[in-house]
């Protein structure tokens, strides 16, 4: 086990594009809006140990319950695509209790630490050290944290309107994620150059 600036590198930029906090800029914003309280280190502190456990015991936690990551993931890919089909029409499927969870769901949990960071986190076991991708998961936690702050600076920058449009099209490119990771996940194949 030793420490390679390289390796920490390459897996910070790899769970900085999955997770992709700047991307949930306006999911984050439209749980806000509909009255959740989001607690930044409270999310950041359970996406962590989520993320951490997986980065710790993997495959074998998820065996207990009998469940492979593949199913996982398509579980995974349900919830996220409830999350877009609420930001694209809308509507309000998941009713927040802001008092009881604090927006741990769904931004704990599938935004941040979903199935797409959990199957990245046991794919990049296979090639670096722990410790690497734990310094990597760290700065990524820490980040986190830093953009749920900062949400309400987005908000008052982006005003009314924009937060509405990048709402819809972030949804649009939510529905996207859904539908790859379940059809990666299946092993359904979609024809191309239709």
């Amino acid at each position: 086990m030793q420490i390679d600036i390289v390796e920490i590198i390459a897996a910070f930029m790899v769970l900085f594009a999955i997770i992709d906090i700047p991307g949930s800029i306006p999911v984050i914003l439209d749980i806000k809006s509909k009255g959740a309280i989001v607690h930044s280190l409270k999310v950041t502190i359970v996406s962590f140990s989520i993320l951490l456990a997986f980065l710790l015991i993997g495959s074998p936690l998820l065996g207990v319950f009998g469940i492979d990551v593949s199913s996982f993931a398509i579980a995974g890919s349900f919830i996220i695509f409830l999350i877009a089909m609420e930001m694209i029409l809308g509507i309000e499927l998941f009713k927040q209790d802001a008092h009881v969870t604090g927006a741990i769901f769904p931004i704990a949990f599938p935004l941040i630490a979903g199935a797409g960071s959990i199957t990245t986190i046991l794919s990049l076991k296979a090639e670096y050290y722990s410790i690497n991708i734990l310094i990597a998961l760290i700065i990524n936690m820490i980040i986190v944290y830093l953009v749920l702050r900062l949400t309400t600076v987005f908000e008052r920058l982006l005003g009314v309107g924009g937060v509405q449009i990048l709402k819809k099209i972030f949804g649009v490119i939510l529905l996207s994620i859904a539908i790859k990771l379940f059809i990666s996940n299946t092993g359904i194949i979609l024809p191309h150059g239709m």
